[in-house]
């Protein structure tokens, strides 16, 4: 027989809802508010949204199998635009043309979203019908499975809720039960009349967008799409407060984690989908961050002269010295880390040392502006890849390492650098583990090199330390817990 797991009704948030709210992208908005004048109706703020919206138009139909793209025609698509000419036939495996109308609907609900939030609507249920007419206006039908456990396509009701149960049956044989048809409309007015309350409370972006979006799910009032219309609810919680769109990528790894935090929600736990929104935010943030540098510099150049330009270097320079406040808790944060780690070398070296004199266990540190700053550039670059950020060591490179000597050399890494091709008051945080034969500083002797914090830990010059060493310590704690895991699984 297989397993359910049982709808039940929508809950409301957790009375601690608060806890679950990120400063730090608290205080990221706070920077994006200060730099994005500098992009007001530049071209590089239009480029940066449409590309965006692109990709959301695209990876929102790619995550629900309703059709699929190679990653290079994707990336091509987000640049240069929707057009059926731009997909191959090799490269999807339905008709280009239906592919591209199907993307371009779903680029036209989000855009719609703008307009929504500019014409101070308000959520109803008449609006998420609406949402969902206009992503499948293309999509003429939707695959269910008759009582013999046979598939079949029947034609799609847009912008009108489930007549029938959609219950879906994994690989597994799992069934995951949703609301029943006949309490949907119900329930849905039970979600819109707790967001309006939630709106009303000041409940954080990045907790109402996971709560909504998991509600929403929850209940799967259409016979397919949910999962496209719960993304554009979520993004419209983000637009609505001055952020993004939610923009969770189809490449696998991201998928992945979507899928596990949805699964953890319908658990109670909503913290992992929380961390995930808010990580996604977080780094379209630093991306839109990144160009407004340039932006500045072609203003300096085009528009800025005589007195005018002498304001803006004054407060360039202003904003430079605020921006050294993020070097400043890097500092300190580099020392709370070297800390840490000693006391873990101490612990290794009195439970372990007994068994070898050659078990070594000791702490190596590297302030920012160090001779030895290079030694891990290989480590920084991997980290940045796999993390979703471009480092620059430049303005800022400091590092400590938990060095483990057994009959093999191992490393656990953390590195803090700066963010962007410009530095602009941003630091990431990474950490690593990693083997090698030999202790010296040659990269041709890396095994093993694994990235052991779940997301990287950013800087900026609006926190605090002591919010930043807060969210540090559980950060740090939990790298150390895996790199250590790792360890010990390869002795």
């Amino acid at each position: 027989m297989n397993e359910i797991i049982k709808w039940s009704p929508i809950q409301d948030l957790p009375t601690d809802w608060s806890s679950l709210a990120s400063k730090e992208l608290v205080a990221l908005a706070d920077v994006w508010d200060d730099q994005k004048q500098a992009l007001h109706e530049s071209e590089s703020l239009r480029r940066f949204t449409d590309r965006l919206l692109r990709q959301w138009a695209i990876d929102t139909g790619i995550i629900e199998r309703l059709y699929s793209l190679d990653r290079g025609v994707t990336e091509t698509l987000i640049e240069y635009g929707i057009d059926a000419a731009l997909i191959p036939h090799s490269a999807t495996n339905k008709d280009p043309s239906l592919v591209a109308r199907i993307i371009q609907d779903q680029h036209e609900t989000v855009e719609g979203l703008f307009d929504f939030v500019k014409g101070q609507r308000v959520l109803s249920v008449s609006y998420v019908k609406e949402l969902h007419a206009q992503l499948t206006r293309h999509q003429e039908t939707t695959t269910v499975v008759d009582q013999f456990g046979r598939q079949y396509e029947k034609p799609l009701l847009r912008g009108k809720f489930k007549l029938a149960p959609n219950n879906p049956t994994r690989p597994d044989g799992l069934v995951h039960e949703y609301c029943p048809p006949e309490q949907v409309d119900s329930e849905m007015d039970f979600l819109v009349s707790f967001h309006l309350e939630h709106q009303k409370l000041g409940v954080s972006p990045e907790v109402e967008a996971a709560w909504l979006h998991h509600r929403f799910t929850q209940i799967h009032p259409f016979e397919d799409g949910n999962g496209r219309v719960a993304r554009a609810l979520a993004s419209l919680v983000f637009i609505r407060a001055g952020w993004f769109p939610l923009a969770v990528s189809s490449e696998d790894k991201e998928r992945v984690q979507y899928i596990d935090a949805l699964e953890a929600a319908d658990s109670g736990d909503l913290v992992p989908l929380v961390r995930l929104f808010s990580t996604i935010q977080k780094r379209t943030f630093v991306k839109a961050l990144s160009i407004a540098g340039d932006v500045v510099e072609q203003e300096q150049v085009d528009q800025v002269i005589g007195a005018v330009k002498g304001l803006f270097d004054s407060r360039q320079r202003a904003l430079e010295k605020e921006w050294e406040q993020a070097k400043h808790i890097a500092d300190d944060l580099l020392t709370h880390a070297s800390q840490r780690l000693e006391a873990t070398a101490t612990k290794l070296q009195q439970e372990l040392g007994p068994y070898s004199r050659a078990f070594r266990f000791k702490v190596d540190t590297e302030g920012s502006g160090g001779h030895r700053g290079h030694w891990f550039r290989f480590q920084m670059i991997h980290a940045a890849k796999e993390l979703g950020f471009f480092a620059n060591p430049s303005p800022y490179m400091a590092w400590t390492r938990l060095i483990l000597e057994t009959e093999q050399h191992s490393e656990i890494l953390l590195m803090l650098q700066g963010i962007g091709h410009d530095y602009r008051g941003l630091i990431a945080g990474s950490m690593l583990f990693f083997r090698r034969d030999e202790s010296g500083e040659g990269e041709r002797d890396l095994s093993d090199l694994i990235t052991v914090s779940d997301e990287y830990f950013q800087v900026n010059y609006r926190d605090s330390l002591e919010e930043s060493d807060s969210r540090f310590e559980a950060w740090l704690r939990r790298g150390l817990v895996q790199g250590l895991e790792v360890w010990r699984r390869g002795l």
